[in-house]
């Protein structure tokens, strides 16, 4: 991807919901409103998402000899915070999501990739037909 589609690609994300893992097991859901050259991601409106802690898995452990293995399902949840305007280290990251239910969810169509990065200039609206 040269240089150009790549700028246009992430000015397409501008305002959408996406699902950025770390590197130490957290999750934020946020709305993207800029990066950097050192890969720093801004988000608004965000919740921090944490999975379970050790003692948190012992209850849902399926070696322990009770009730709770009877279906064989473990189930933990994870805990969630709403944290707001947060900057996620590039160094940090290792996954990005687009959070496409969250646009579905809002009535929000989903468009063509090419037509999302913008046929137009930066700074000019797109002609609505």
């Amino acid at each position: 991807m040269e240089n150009f589609q790549a700028v246009k690609y992430l000015e397409s994300l501008l305002g959408k919901t996406l699902r950025i893992h770390t590197t130490d097991a957290r999750l934020f859901v946020g709305t993207f409103k800029c990066t950097d050259n050192d890969r720093n991601i801004i988000l608004s409106t965000t919740h921090e998402y944490r999975y379970p802690t050790i003692p948190e898995h012992e209850p849902a452990n399926p070696t322990r000899e009770d009730d709770y293995t009877a279906t064989g399902v473990v189930k933990a949840d994870m805990t969630s915070r709403y944290i707001g305007l947060v900057v996620v280290p590039g160094h940090y990251i290792t996954k990005i999501e687009l959070d496409e239910y969250s646009e579905k969810k809002a009535g929000i169509p989903r468009r063509n990739r090419l037509e999302d990065a913008g046929q137009h200039t930066r700074g000019q609206k797109p002609d609505v037909k």
